[in-house]
C-alpha cells in the first residue's frame, strides 16, 4: 500500500456500499504526519464517501480505517478529538455573528478564559475576519462564510484536518487566502487531507490520489502524475480518459 515512514492516516482495503451501488471500492493509501494529501477526481468519484468514512461519518461497508493508530469504527469518540471535518456545506448559524460562531464552537470544546481569546484573536486574525467579528454570518461573501468555517474548525486545534472541496466556488482571491491559511497549519505540523475540484490546487499538496468511479486510480506526487504532461490537469483527464477507454473496451468484448 503507498505510504510512508511516518502514517498518521491508513486506509486499507475501504468500500461502501449503498444497496447495489458502490461509492467507493477497496480505496487504499496512508497520508503522513504533517504533510497535506489530496484527493481529485471528477464529480460522483467518491471522494466525498470517502473523506466522511475517515471523518467517522459513516461506516465503511469493509476494510479498515485508522487515524494515529485507533480503528474508526471502534474509537469514534477519541477520533473526532484529534480531528477538524468540515464538509461542503458547513454548518454556520446565518443569525450568530462572526464572532458569536465561533464562540459557539469553543464552547463546544470547553476552551475558556485566556485560551479561548488567544484563539479567537488567532483564528479570526489569520482568517482575516476581525474586522467582521459583530457581522451575522448570512451577511458574509462565500469566501468569507469559508474562511470562518475553517476557523471554527480550526479553533480546537486538531491533528488532523479533513476538507471536503472548501473551496469550490470561492472567487479567486479568497481561494488563495485560504490556501494560504492551509499552509500555515501544515507548516506548524497540522495534517491535511482534502478533497479538490481545483487541480491548482492539488499542485500545492505533497501527494495526489486520483478517484474516478468509485475507485483510486493512482497515488502520487504532483511532479510524478505529470512528468509527461503539462500541467496536472492534463495528466488526471488523461488517466481518466484511458481508464473509460478500457471500460468501454471490455463492455464490447463481452
Amino acid at each position: 500500500m503507498p505510504g510512508s515512514d511516518n502514517p498518521i492516516i491508513e486506509v486499507e482495503k475501504a468500500s461502501l456500499q449503498f444497496g447495489a451501488v458502490n461509492a467507493v471500492r477497496e480505496a487504499s493509501f496512508s497520508v503522513a504526519a504533517g504533510s497535506m494529501f489530496g484527493l481529485v477526481g471528477s464529480d460522483g468519484a467518491g471522494k466525498t464517501s470517502l473523506l466522511r468514512m475517515i471523518a467517522t461519518m459513516i461506516k465503511p461497508s469493509s476494510g479498515t480505517i485508522s487515524i494515529a493508530g485507533l480503528d474508526v469504527l471502534t474509537h469514534r469518540k477519541r477520533i473526532r478529538d484529534l480531528i477538524g471535518y468540515m464538509p461542503q456545506q458547513f454548518g454556520l448559524y446565518q443569525d450568530l455573528t462572526v464572532e458569536e460562531n465561533l464562540q459557539f464552537f469553543m464552547d463546544i470544546y470547553g476552551i475558556k478564559g485566556k485560551d479561548a481569546k488567544r484563539r479567537k484573536e488567532r483564528y479570526l486574525g489569520f482568517s482575516h475576519l476581525l474586522p467582521f467579528t459583530r457581522r451575522p454570518a448570512g451577511q458574509l461573501s462565500g469566501g468569507m462564510k469559508q474562511k470562518l468555517g475553517l476557523a471554527c474548525v480550526l479553533v480546537h486545534e486538531p491533528k488532523v484536518l479533513i476538507l471536503d472541496e472548501p473551496t469550490n466556488g470561492v472567487d479567486p482571491v479568497s481561494r488563495r487566502e485560504f490556501w494560504d491559511m492551509l499552509k500555515i497549519m501544515q507548516n506548524e505540523g497540522m495534517t491535511i487531507l482534502t478533497s479538490t475540484a481545483y487541480l491548482d490546487e492539488g499542485e500545492k499538496c505533497d501527494r495526489v490520489a486520483i478517484m474516478h468511479q468509485a475507485s483510486i486510480l493512482e497515488i502520487a506526487t504532483p511532479d510524478a502524475l505529470r512528468a509527461r504532461f503539462s500541467s496536472l490537469e492534463e495528466a488526471v483527464i488523461a488517466r481518466i480518459q484511458e481508464v473509460d477507454e478500457e471500460l468501454r473496451n471490455d463492455s464490447f468484448q463481452r
